[in-house]
């Protein structure tokens, strides 16, 4: 074990996460506070309806064409009302206003207050008058009954909501928002116009969806955004089809490309399904970086049945599957908190493996600036997915190095059922973390923090895949329950001038790799006396030697540390190896 200079090793509670800062842009009081090494944001929206206040005149609307005049003319502090029950088919574009915080723009469904779920409780299609839908998670919906309006796009390209130039102060509240034009391909259901900017935006308790076999390529482009929040809202039926199709990743939400400042983001309390990334930020162009991201409460899906060969399976109307990537990706972001969320279902055979979680800065040498930084992800739990995290910091395809990725703290998470059996595409390794040989030192992967991880399988092929230059700095991996897979550890390739080159054991790969770290008390599993742990970690031989309360063959168990456990507050805070159970199991209530 090596040591390096002291850290602020802060953890502050769930309470700061939901301390709200709105307004004009300004140094934040949030300004210089962590949770390890990584700064959380400096901004937070704040969104609640008595936050944005819309007290001017409210019209009501039945038909596209009296929503189009209203949206012509309403003033700031308007509210327009869509009649319940109808379509409104069009691209809606909506214009700047100077509005400002006391005068939104409220557009709304004319369903009365408590027709809808209340403020705060997350909206499902069963208020459109959908009692459920196929491969997702049930939904309570005993009398379905549609009491939202819905406004749907009529032509081919993005549509039916873009943002003009400068648009602002605009909240959605119990539409359903989707798409038209069978057999067509539609971007982005939300937009920005080409190069414009918007701010103050919330969307609250909406439905948004494609079809289930159209290629949808995203829910929302953030774009050049800034004070945006999505809450209590239902995503669906977002994709792209493999071969035959037309686009390649599909998003619920996608941002952190384009030339103005965007963020900050608040994306709480969401259902959000997208087949390639569900959720990322960054990817391409870009030449400044998405700041303050508060990402809680959300629950992130993929349904099986998108996975040819899965009973029930939906494809393209070519009979081809949807794209299938990763579950939560940042290529381009900076103060990012990911808190209290539920990840389900990745699967690889494209280009990905199904990693749950992928930290990895990409400039495909039009984002000089991309980074990833300052990244809290805590308190959440990750089921069914081919592999656990991918982090790394290297070229794009087209040779171009990505700037930094640093300042990472990652605690007390949950990986439920890794490399599941029948995951297809899938590998089976849970902690990929390298650094590209050609980037420059300066870019180096450094500042990882990696506590108090659970992961529970007994089909690990290895514990981690290390690569990169000899001598990065400030890693730590320690006080967690994982799994050292057939393989233990993995040479992720690229000759003698790599970190990992004629190393064997995995002490000797650390000790070459990083030149300050922190490799102990941690648990790990199936772990062969071949693999040569560093000391002050303990290699057991299956899950069974642990002491969970419940393995149940490592899918939706208690892996509390049962009383008798040897492991029992033994981490080096004397708190338990592995995730804090109590605590991700009382961020992520009714996530789902």
């Amino acid at each position: 074990m090596q040591s390096f200079g002291a850290q602020s090793i802060l953890v502050f509670s769930l309470i700061l996460s939901s301390v709200t800062v709105f307004g004009q842009e300004r140094k934040a009081e949030f300004a210089g506070q962590f949770d390890g090494p990584a700064e959380l944001p400096r901004l937070y929206v704040k969104s609640s309806v008595t936050d944005t206040p819309a007290p001017g005149k409210t019209v009501l609307v039945k038909n596209a064409e009296e929503l189009m005049a209203a949206i012509d003319k309403v003033s700031c502090g308007d509210t327009i009302r869509l009649q319940s029950g109808s379509v409104f088919a069009g691209n809606f574009k909506f214009p700047a206003r100077t509005c400002d915080d006391e005068r939104w723009i409220v557009l709304r469904t004319s369903a009365a207050d408590n027709e809808l779920p209340r403020e705060g409780t997350r909206i499902t299609p069963c208020y459109a008058g959908v009692p459920s839908l196929p491969g997702r998670p049930a939904f309570p919906c005993s009398t379905p009954h549609n009491v939202m309006a819905k406004v749907v796009s009529d032509s081919k390209g993005s549509g039916p909501v873009i943002f003009l130039d400068a648009a602002n102060h605009y909240r959605f509240v119990g539409l359903e928002i989707t798409r038209g034009s069978p057999g067509s391909i539609t971007y982005n259901l939300v937009s920005l116009s080409s190069a414009g900017t918007a701010d103050h935006l919330v969307f609250d308790r909406v439905w948004m969806h494609g079809t289930p076999q159209d290629e949808t390529t995203r829910g929302i482009a953030l774009g050049g955004s800034r004070y945006v929040a999505v809450v209590d809202s239902y995503f669906s039926d977002f994709h792209c089809v493999a071969q035959t199709g037309a686009c390649v990743d599909a998003q619920a939400i996608a941002g952190g490309l384009g030339d103005h400042p965007m963020g900050p983001y608040k994306i709480v309390n969401n259902f959000l399904e997208g087949a390639a990334e569900t959720l990322m930020f960054g990817g391409g162009e870009a030449l400044l970086i998405p700041a303050d991201i508060e990402i809680r409460h959300n629950h992130l899906f993929k349904p099986r049945t998108w996975k040819q060969g899965e009973p029930g399976f939906v494809g393209g109307a070519s009979g081809k599957p949807f794209i299938v990537k990763n579950l939560f990706e940042l290529k381009n972001a900076q103060r990012v908190l990911f808190e209290g969320n539920l990840l389900e279902n990745a699967w690889g055979g494209y280009s990905q493996t199904g990693f749950g979680i992928l930290l990895t800065p990409k400039n495909p040498g039009t984002c000089p600036v991309c980074s990833v930084r300052d990244v809290t992800i805590r308190y959440s739990r990750i089921a069914h997915t081919g592999a656990a995290i991918q982090i790394g910091n290297g070229l794009s395809d087209t040779g171009y190095a990505a700037q930094e990725g640093s300042h990472y703290s990652i605690h007390d998470l949950v990986f439920d059922d890794v490399n599941y059996a029948g995951c297809q595409g899938c590998n089976g390794d849970m902690f990929q973390i390298t650094t590209a040989l050609s980037a420059p030192q300066k870019f180096w992967l450094h500042h990882v923090s990696i506590r108090h991880i659970t992961v529970a399988t007994d089909h690990a092929r290895a514990g981690w895949i290390i690569a990169g230059p000899a001598g990065q700095q400030t890693m730590v991996f320690e006080d967690s329950i994982v799994a050292g897979g057939s393989a233990g550890h993995i040479n992720a390739g690229g000759g003698a001038a790599q970190c990992y080159f004629s190393q064997v054991v995995m002490k000797g790969v650390l000790d070459r790799c990083w030149s300050s770290y922190r490799f102990d008390r941690n648990v790990i599993m199936n772990a062969l006396p071949m693999h040569q742990w560093p000391p002050e970690n303990w290699p057991v031989e299956g899950h069974s030697q642990v002491g969970f309360v419940n393995w149940n063959n490592g899918v939706g168990g208690d892996y509390h540390l049962a009383p008798k456990s040897r492991f029992k507050n033994r981490a080096s805070d004397q708190k338990d190896p592995g995730a804090d159970i109590d605590a991700v199991n009382a961020a992520t209530e009714g996530a789902q």
